[in-house]
């Protein structure tokens, strides 16, 4: 199978049925995406994936055959890294990624969000450190940082 991930294109052989998370934890070696709960509850595994915010602990990689797929690691995230790090926003790390790369789609649709919208927009992902305040406040950094 071949994926573009962060923009390069990497062909991988493993059984079609292998989970995203896990091609590109273990066969990728990208382990920024974390496993939370492995029932895409939590949000932590989050990626995007031909654009779209997905749990990848759900998607079997014959899935995304031939997708682009962006992890933590993508280049283009430093503004929303920094803001969760000036707000105080990551705390064990567990769902940082998943958190960062939800803002980027929440961003990407709506570029000036209110508190409640950026409430729906990452209500997917869990936190159980920081009671979500700071993340909302990174968030908010971001879309007032951008043009």
């Amino acid at each position: 199978m071949t994926l573009t991930v962060n923009g390069v294109i990497q062909t991988v052989t493993v059984p079609p049925m292998k989970r995203l998370l896990d091609v590109l934890r273990e066969d990728l070696h990208l382990t920024g995406t974390k496993e939370g709960c492995g029932e895409g509850e939590c949000g932590a595994c989050s990626v995007m994936l031909d654009g779209e915010l997905v749990n990848s602990c759900l998607v079997p990689v014959k899935q995304a055959d031939g997708s682009r797929i962006e992890t933590i690691e993508s280049p283009g995230l430093e503004l929303i890294q920094q803001a969760f790090a000036e707000a105080g926003a990551a705390q064990c790390g567990i769902c940082t990624p998943g958190m960062v790369l939800a803002a980027k789609a929440l961003l990407a649709r709506i570029s000036n969000p209110a508190r409640e919208q950026i409430r729906e927009g990452l209500a997917g992902n869990i936190c159980r450190c920081t009671g979500y305040q700071k993340i909302f406040d990174a968030v908010e950094m971001v879309s007032r940082a951008k043009p």
